[in-house]
């Protein structure tokens, strides 16, 4: 509430600074001049315009119509006074508008540059504090790495002394071992001679002992071949035992003898037995202990060999680590010289940062009252920004006020985009002219070479939003509510996007027609009014023109075939027109349809859109065959004033006007173009006499003009949409539409008239 509050008080003071000649715009600006300009030394006070908004005009006699249209022309003289003091002051706050925003430009250029300079500068100091940083980081870090280097270093080389030291312990003590396993393995190799000497008289004794043993052996043989012999020189005995008794005992005493020495050859030979073996014992473990010594021998000589190798690695070792020292050592002398010079360039960066940072400072202060500089400048733009809307506004209501007066038919011109298929390298046909005086309002079209200029009421370019088109008519439909007829009609060629524009795409809510949003606006205002005491009544009904017959839309009805519709399965019905003396028009047995929601009008007209005519020509795929009428007859009554009101809204898609030339019809889509081209002809003849205000105007000669009297010559608010296509090859057609649109936009039809205090309308509806 605060705030909209403060936006009225805004407004107010918007307005006064416009009607008093702008005294309010700043302390320090001073009030538009008009010296030089059509309105003399004439201002205009807020008052001087409600007086003459308000005035109304007075006769002596009402049947004096000279006069009453000299006090008209009069009242008109002024109005254009008025009018033009508002462009003048219009045009003097814009020059003031396009100052302040050239100073802002300007102020908002020298900030930006401030601010980028500052911030290149911290960015250059902070680059050269982090590279200093990095270096200094990335410096310590070598240092405590070249340290680590070194102290492991130093530990390595601390352990090389201890290991030297312990090998020198080591060869010392093997050294000692050597000389005594040398000497060891002297005395062995004494001991291996002295057992291989043995050896050897053990060998020889052993091979006198075997040929002693041969020879007893031998010996041994002739004894035992002896006692054979004897054995048998016995037996023989023996048997001449009895012829020999005396040489008996003879023989046995030698038998004694021989037996007895047997006995002791061979005590002899087991002596000799039992000492070879002693002496292979002996000569076996000899062998035992000499191939022990060896086994030392080597082991102690392979132990010698590797204590040579380790000691001579471990001298290179030193060496080598004695080389790294001496380098880590001159590395850690580089490093800290080289830590000292980033200390030095560090404190040098850190004064020039103080430096930097007064300066810093100093440019805040600066880019803070450029700031504030910018935000008055920003605050008076947009006071002035707002005085301009408001002087806007306020011509525009002059500006219909005056064409209210006048009675004429608003027009506003549409282009629609080009299509895909559409060749756009012949160049651009449409153009939008971008003075003051005509901005949003002209539109020029080159032909041939030659360029043509139209001014009508508002001009959309191919850009506009369906939203944007609403906007500017809602008033309009706004009147339809407040008790006034009001019809709005889209013409132009086929394809230039008439239907497009008055219905939209269905199913995509961002791009709906006139038609759907109109009864949007209309359902939500009857529902806002409900709180005034309003209530509203509506009803609907839908009818196309085709080939100069009159068909309903609403009921269900369908081609039999042969291109007549029929009803109910009985023949079609004929529509007449009808005009009361009140100025309505009424369409005998037409379907007339109670509606209390945007839903079932939508459905109407949904099903209105499937049975209207459409065809295919070679200019458009879905080409309208026939004109489309939808009215809405809004009636209103407020319980508490008791006051009614009886409005009547007339929405009309008319068909495409198109050259045999280029849409190539033949058979019923000719007819349909014959008489398309004839109804528009006859609309175009209405107009060509309304604008030379003729006393006979041809309504007769079509359904269609017939259909329209009361918008064209009536009390009616009238809208006309002319639909133009931006493509090259359609110049010559988009110049007879905007030719007929200029001239439209000059008839004067009257003023129109609020109805109100009547009674509630019939169930039929009037086009009026």
């Amino acid at each position: 509430m605060v705030g909209t509050a403060m936006s009225a008080i805004r407004a107010r003071r918007a307005y006064s600074a416009v009607v008093n000649g702008g005294q309010d715009l700043s302390p320090n600006s001073t009030p538009p001049s008009n010296a030089g300009s059509e309105c003399g030394g004439i201002e205009f006070t807020r008052e001087d315009v409600e007086a003459l908004l308000a005035e109304k005009l007075k006769t002596k006699n009402k049947f004096n119509y000279k006069e009453k249209c000299e006090n008209m022309m009069e009242y008109i003289k002024r109005l254009r006074l008025c009018l033009r003091w508002f462009q003048e002051v219009e045009a003097s706050y814009l020059c003031k508008h396009e100052r302040l925003t050239v100073s802002l430009e300007i102020a908002e250029q020298k900030l930006a540059e401030i601010e980028v300079s500052s911030k290149n500068k911290e960015e250059e100091l902070s680059s050269i504090i982090n590279e200093l940083r990095t270096n200094l980081s990335s410096a310590q870090e070598k240092l405590t790495r070249e340290q680590a280097d070194k102290m492991a270093a130093i530990d390595s080389l601390v352990k090389e002394r201890e290991g030297r030291i312990n090998t020198e312990k080591s060869q010392a003590t093997l050294s000692e071992e050597l000389s005594s396993a040398q000497q060891e393995l002297s005395s062995a190799n004494q001991r291996i001679a002295s057992v291989n000497e043995m050896y050897k008289r053990l060998q020889e004794y052993n091979t006198s002992l075997q040929q002693y043993n041969c020879k007893l052996q031998s010996d041994l043989n002739t004894a035992s071949e002896n006692i054979k012999r004897i054995e048998k020189d016995k037996a023989a005995i023996v048997e001449n035992l009895s012829h020999l008794k005396g040489q008996h005992i003879s023989l046995q005493d030698q038998f004694s003898i021989i037996k007895s020495s047997l006995e002791d050859i061979s005590k002899q030979k087991e002596f000799l037995t039992n000492e070879v073996q002693c002496l292979r014992g002996d000569l076996l473990l000899v062998r035992d202990e000499r191939n022990k010594s060896q086994e030392k021998a080597q082991v102690l000589t392979a132990e010698i060999v590797k204590y040579k190798e380790y000691t001579g690695r471990s001298m290179a070792e030193l060496d080598n680590l004695t080389v790294k020292s001496n380098d880590l050592e001159a590395r850690c002398l580089n490093q800290c010289d080289q830590i000292r010079t980033l200390q030095d360039k560090l404190m040098v960066a850190e004064t020039k940062l103080k430096d930097y940072g007064i300066s810093s400072v100093e440019t805040e202060t600066e880019c803070e009252d450029q700031r504030k500089l910018i935000r008055e400048l920003q605050a008076r733009l947009e006071d002035a920004e707002f005085k301009v809307i408001e002087g806007e506004k306020l011509r525009k209501k002059l500006h219909n006020t005056i064409l209210e007066l006048k009675g004429n038919i608003r027009v506003f011109c549409r282009v629609r985009p080009l299509l895909p298929d559409e060749n756009s390298d012949e160049g651009k046909s449409v153009s939008y002219p971008t003075s003051m005086e005509v901005l949003g309002r002209g539109i020029d079209l080159a032909q041939n070479g030659q360029k043509h200029s139209f001014v009508f009421d508002k001009v959309f370019m191919p850009e506009s939003s369906q939203e944007d088109v609403f906007v500017e008519i809602s008033q309009l439909v706004q009147s339809a509510l407040d008790g006034y007829k009001v019809c709005i009609f889209a013409y132009g060629q086929t394809g230039s996007g008439k239907t497009y524009t008055m219905m939209g795409k269905p199913g995509i809510p961002e791009e709906k027609g006139l038609i759907p949003r109109c009864l949007e606006q209309i359902f939500q205002t009857k529902e806002s009014l409900l709180s005034n005491g309003w209530k509203f009544e509506m009803q609907v009904s839908m009818l196309e023109i085709y080939n100069e017959t009159i068909r309903d839309l609403l009921p269900s009805s369908r081609s039999n075939g042969n291109g007549t519709r029929t009803e109910n399965g009985s023949a079609a019905k004929q529509y007449a027109i009808k005009h009361d003396t009140n100025g309505n028009t009424h369409v005998s047995d037409l379907t007339v349809v109670d509606v209390c929601s945007k839903q079932e009008v939508s459905y109407l007209l949904n099903h209105a859109a499937n049975c209207r005519s459409v065809g295919k020509t070679q200019m458009n795929e879905q080409s309208s065959r026939s004109h489309f009428v939808f009215t809405m007859r809004i009636s209103g009554v407020n319980e508490t004033t008791e006051q009614q009101s009886q409005g009547v809204l007339n929405l009309i898609d008319l068909a495409g006007s198109e050259r045999l030339s280029k849409s190539g019809s033949t058979g019923d889509r000719l007819k349909e173009t014959q008489s398309i081209n004839k109804s528009l002809s006859s609309l175009s003849d209405v107009i060509f006499s309304l604008g030379k205000k003729e006393d006979y105007i041809p309504y007769r000669n079509s359904k269609l003009t017939y259909l329209l009297q009361p918008c064209l010559g009536g009390d009616s608010k009238t809208l006309m949409f002319v639909n133009i296509s931006p493509d090259p090859t359609s110049a010559g057609e988009s110049l007879c539409s905007l030719r007929f649109a200029a001239r439209v936009n000059a008839c004067e039809i009257g003023v129109p008239h609020r109805h109100v205090g009547a009674k509630l309308f019939e169930s039929r509806l009037s086009y009026g």
